[in-house]
């Protein structure tokens, strides 16, 4: 299999800059954890793994060889399979570059292994969470689906984006809204929509729930956003929105996924009401 040339320096000599030709090897290191892994293989099979057509790069570890670990670098700097030994030169090479990234996220062993080496370079971040639990289903929910839940329509772009800028300034603590007007975050959701992945409540023009699935792969898909309007929380529009959201996910892939705040207890129920139970911990630095 053909190998990209690499950077002269220590970080490049212990990695590699994948390419389409390392496609077939990326994936089957993703789905060694399925699950874990969601978010870079969705953008593999989306994207590929060329930089300008992905948005970012991967890096894989080691840098001859059969590929042991790697990590996404992106608008999230995601690691893939890390040992100490990949986890350090990732961190040299983000060093090297500089931050790039508005979050560092992964499994937590991981992920925390990283940021302690990346903290005295890249100061103080916004938030850590160091505890996020990850979530998964494998079948229907245990409970009935909201009849009223469905795919939101491209014609209702408009109506749903407010809920999804209500729901991720809520989430991460920043507005998506950005020095583009909120033109990249707006097309991103215009995406899901196209893509039959956002689905909602919708009643008299108000959005009641909300949620769409963020990455998908044959093996696993990531639910993301899931959102009910503070006024109408505890009603249990969000155990039975979930409960819909599961039976059409399973549509595409053979489980459902998500992860979730350790703090956030009224989420963490719902979702156990829904079927979820963790299959493992995810930790989050937020820039």
């Amino acid at each position: 299999m053909g190998r990209s040339a690499t950077r002269p320096s220590a970080a490049g000599r212990s990695l590699r800059l994948l390419t389409d030709r390392d496609r077939d090897e990326a994936l089957a290191l993703c789905e060694r954890d399925a699950v874990a892994n969601v978010f870079v293989s969705s953008r593999i099979r989306a994207s590929g793994l060329e930089p300008t057509r992905l948005g970012g790069q991967i890096w894989g570890h080691p840098g001859e060889g059969e590929l042991t670990a790697l990590c996404y670098s992106g608008a999230n700097l995601v690691p893939v399979s890390a040992d100490a030994e990949s986890v350090a030169a990732f961190a040299s090479r983000a060093r090297m570059q500089g931050r790039r990234c508005s979050s560092v996220v992964g499994p937590a062993d991981a992920v925390g292994r990283l940021w302690s080496l990346l903290a005295p370079a890249w100061g103080r971040p916004r938030d850590v969470r160091p505890v996020q639990p990850v979530l998964a289903v494998s079948g229907p929910a245990r409970v009935e689906p909201d009849p009223e839940v469905r795919a939101v329509r491209p014609s209702e772009l408009d109506l749903i984006l407010p809920s999804c800028i209500a729901m991720f300034t809520e989430e991460v603590g920043v507005s998506p809204i950005g020095v583009d007007g909120g033109a990249a975050y707006r097309a991103r959701m215009a995406d899901l929509i196209s893509g039959g992945r956002s689905f909602a409540r919708i009643e008299n023009g108000r959005v009641l729930f909300k949620a769409e699935i963020g990455a998908v792969s044959p093996y696993a898909t990531q639910v993301q956003g899931v959102w009910v309007p503070p006024e109408e929380r505890g009603r249990g529009l969000a155990t039975h929105g979930m409960a819909a959201v599961v039976r059409e996910a399973l549509k595409m892939a053979p489980v459902v996924s998500l992860y979730v705040n350790d703090y956030n207890a009224p989420a963490r129920a719902a979702y156990g009401r829904a079927g979820f139970t963790q299959v493992g911990t995810f930790m989050s630095v937020l820039f």
